[in-house]
């Protein structure tokens, strides 16, 4: 395949904006003083579109902000893509695997509903993705890094969500944690085990997205604080729209400092953040805002997260999943090639068997359990 060249205007690195001066990829132009200049005489050849587009980063983004050509790069050397830079590629890479399209049908907090207007670990994390997209464009960081990390933060979540983490955390000797499982997705268990070769920057966004973690870059920073902002939006949206909560619960000392509808809540978070964020040369809130949203999020968890009629099918879930696990564990054989190609390769019985459980759906893991523990109609 030819390599793509690039026909919009770049600035040259190191040039003054006011100065008459732009390369075309692969044309020849004319400077200020009259000389011509090509662009194989600043680059020593032809710029593609994934350069240009490379330098324009350089130009237009923060100092602060990640640069797809300083990335430290991937696991295994690749051949650069020439219309696309390493976080756009990545992001790509994502949206194609089998992983993302399974987030569809796996539960964000009501199990399996039946709803068409629930959120889903699909929609949850193109919300964050959103988020973080806004933030990071305003902040004139990378929005191609956030977008892949956001993207791909989930991939390791377990059918049932948080209730079938805490199973097969609780069954595993290797402990179970979404975030590690979701970089061990992309690493290892994508693409009949070859992995998606994601950059170290994507890879640490993902691996640090939750609260505890401490992502390298910006960019995973936002995405960090997106998830939250996400989750609380919409599992408050979704707790309305099924009844067990009403915007008169929030107590007034949080609906003062963030506002008492949905809308305003998500807007003062976001307007909050790049506000303070500017002021502050890192991502984060002003105190008020992030004391009032630690605050909503414990009501949400004293009020929805363990609410019996919310979360009451979350004990069989859990049990669906150890029974699972069991019954594989004693079946082995059961399991598709893929991961007996990883145990081949020396990965643990249990983190195999993790594997194969966590990557089901909802509908797939409550198949799976009607096709070995519930008897089947007789039709002779």
């Amino acid at each position: 395949m030819q390599p793509h060249f690039f026909s919009i205007p770049v600035r040259l690195r190191g040039e003054s904006h006011k100065r008459d001066s732009f390369l075309y990829a692969g044309f020849k132009i004319k400077k200020g003083n009259g000389d011509c200049v090509q662009n194989n005489e600043v680059e020593g050849k032809k710029m593609t579109i994934r350069e240009s587009l490379e330098l324009r980063e350089k130009e237009y983004l923060s100092p602060y902000a990640a640069f797809s050509m300083d990335s430290r790069g991937r696991r295994r050397m690749e051949e650069p893509c020439d219309i696309r830079p390493v976080f756009q590629r990545d992001r790509d890479r994502i949206l194609h695997s089998k992983s993302f399209r399974r987030l569809k049908d796996k539960t964000q907090v009501f199990l399996t509903p039946e709803g068409d207007h629930y959120r889903t670990r699909l929609t949850h994390t193109l919300e964050v993705s959103q988020n973080a997209r806004t933030i990071a464009k305003a902040l004139r960081l990378n929005e191609d890094l956030v977008e892949a990390i956001a993207l791909g933060h989930d991939l390791g979540h377990t059918p049932f969500g948080h209730a079938g983490e805490r199973a097969l955390e609780e069954v595993c000797p290797y402990g179970f944690c979404h975030s590690e499982q979701s970089v061990r997705t992309v690493d290892i268990l994508e693409k009949d085990g070859q992995g998606l070769n994601l950059t170290f920057e994507v890879r640490d966004g993902i691996q640090n997205h939750q609260t505890n973690g401490n992502p390298g870059t910006l960019e995973g920073k936002i995405v960090r604080i997106s998830d939250k902002i996400a989750y609380i939006h919409h599992d408050m949206d979704d707790a309305i729209r099924a009844g067990i909560l009403k915007e008169s619960d929030i107590p007034k000392e949080i609906a003062d400092v963030i506002g008492n509808t949905l809308g305003s809540r998500l807007d003062h978070f976001i307007h909050d953040l790049v506000t303070t964020s500017t002021k502050q040369n890192d991502i984060c809130m002003s105190v008020p805002v992030a004391e009032a949203m630690k605050k909503l999020r414990t009501f949400l968890f004293e009020h929805l997260y363990t609410n019996p009629v919310a979360k009451g099918e979350e004990e069989k879930a859990e049990g669906l999943i150890k029974t699972l696990y069991e019954y594989y564990g004693k079946h082995m054989e059961l399991l598709p090639v893929d991961y007996h190609r990883l145990m081949d390769r020396g990965e643990p019985k249990e983190k195999v068997l993790c594997d194969y459980i966590g990557a089901m759906t909802d509908r797939f893991a409550i198949a799976k359990y009607e096709e070995i523990y519930i008897p089947k109609c007789w039709h002779g």
